[in-house]
C-alpha cells in the first residue's frame, strides 16, 4: 500500500510500534471524550460502513479524506491540504484468506499509523470484529472462523514474537473510542452526526447503559452479551421507534453505522439512520459538509462508490 512505504509489517517490533502508537493516539488526542470522539464543524466528514481488510478501499478512503501527507512526506514548497474526519471501523477479518490465514492485523497496523499521524481527523471506531478479537469470542464469517484464523496469521509471521503483537493489538483495541459525536456548524448549526458501527438491539435497551456515551468504558462494559459496548457494537434490527428514543436521550439528529449488510452499499433505516458497507465491490463512503443540513435520504443520494468504476 503506497501510503506506508516505510512500514514493514512483518517485524513484531515494528507492527507492535505502530500499533501502540495508535493506541496513545486514540487515547491522548484532545477530541476525545470519555468513550467517544467529539469533534465540530466546520469541516469535511467521510462516514465509512465496515471495511474488513480491503486495502484498495482503505486507499482510496485515505485519499479521499486528503490523508497520508503525515506519513508520506509533502513535496517541497507543497502546503499540505487541510484533512477530512476520517471514520474507520470494522477494519479486521477478511475475506481473503492465505492458506486459511487472516492476515488482516496488516490493515489494522496502517489504520493505527493513519491515527498516530492524524490525531485529530482519523477516528477508528470500535467493532464487532476488533471487540470479539480482544476477548476471544468464536466468530463466524462466511464459515470461518475469524478470530483463530487471524491468530494463525500472527503466529504464521511472528512466531515466538506473537504474543507481543497480540498485546499490542490489544491495546489499541482497548483504546478505540465507541462514536464520534459531530456538531455542526453553519446553516446546520446545532444539529448533531452521531457515527457509530451499531446501536443496540431493542430488545437490549431495558440492559444497556445510555450514558456510556458521557463516560469513559469499564471493563464490564466489554463482557459479552450483558456489557454496555458489546451490546452497542453487535445491535442489530433497531427501528424507528428505538432511534426516536436515542435521539431524545442523546440528541442525535443523524446516525451514521455500519455493521448491517447492505447489497447497494448503503440504505436508510427511517427516520434517521444511514446504515454504510465499505468493503464489498459496491462499498461506499459518504462525505459530509459539515456546514449543511443533510438528511438520511440526502446521504444516500451522495453516498461515493469505492469499488469497480470508482475511478
Amino acid at each position: 500500500m503506497p501510503v506506508f512505504p516505510d512500514l514493514n509489517l512483518n517485524s513484531a517490533d515494528d507492527v507492535a510500534g505502530v500499533l501502540r502508537g495508535g493506541a496513545e493516539a486514540n487515547r491522548t488526542a484532545r477530541c476525545r471524550s470519555g468513550s467517544i470522539d467529539q469533534i465540530s464543524g466546520p469541516g469535511r466528514l467521510i462516514a465509512t460502513g465496515d471495511l474488513h481488510d480491503n486495502p484498495l478501499h482503505l486507499s482510496r478512503l485515505v485519499e479521499a479524506a486528503g490523508l497520508g501527507h503525515g506519513v508520506l512526506a509533502v513535496a517541497p514548497g507543497a502546503p499540505a491540504p487541510v484533512p477530512s474526519h476520517l471514520v474507520l471501523h470494522e477494519v479486521i477479518h477478511s475475506d481473503r484468506l492465505v492458506n486459511g490465514m487472516d492476515f488482516s492485523y496488516r490493515a489494522l497496523a496502517r489504520v493505527a499509523a493513519l491515527k498516530a499521524a492524524y490525531p485529530e481527523h482519523v477516528h477508528t471506531l470500535l467493532a464487532n470484529h476488533e471487540l470479539a478479537q480482544l476477548t476471544g469470542a468464536d466468530v463466524m464469517k462466511g464459515g470461518v472462523r475469524c478470530v483463530q484464523a487471524f491468530n494463525d496469521a500472527l503466529d504464521c509471521t511472528f512466531s515466538a514474537r506473537a504474543g507481543t503483537v497480540r498485546e499490542a493489538i490489544a491495546e489499541f483495541v482497548r483504546s478505540m473510542p465507541l462514536a464520534l459525536r459531530v456538531t455542526c456548524a453553519g446553516p446546520a448549526s446545532g444539529r448533531v452526526i452521531l457515527c457509530a458501527h451499531s446501536l443496540p438491539s431493542p430488545e437490549m435497551m431495558g440492559k444497556f447503559d445510555p450514558r456510556i456515551l458521557f463516560r469513559g468504558l469499564t471493563e464490564d462494559d466489554y463482557r459479552s452479551r450483558t456489557g454496555s459496548a458489546y451490546m452497542m457494537v453487535w445491535g442489530r434490527r433497531y427501528d424507528a421507534e428505538q432511534l426516536e428514543d436515542l435521539v431524545e436521550r442523546w440528541g442525535i439528529n443523524l446516525f451514521l453505522l455500519g455493521h448491517d449488510f447492505s447489497e447497494e452499499g448503503v440504505h436508510v433505516v427511517p427516520p434517521n439512520a444511514v446504515v454504510l458497507n465499505s468493503d464489498h465491490d459496491r462499498g461506499v463512503y459518504l462525505p459530509v459538509d459539515l456546514s449543511e443540513v443533510l438528511t438520511a435520504e440526502q446521504a444516500v443520494a451522495r453516498a461515493v462508490p469505492l469499488g469497480h468504476g470508482a475511478d
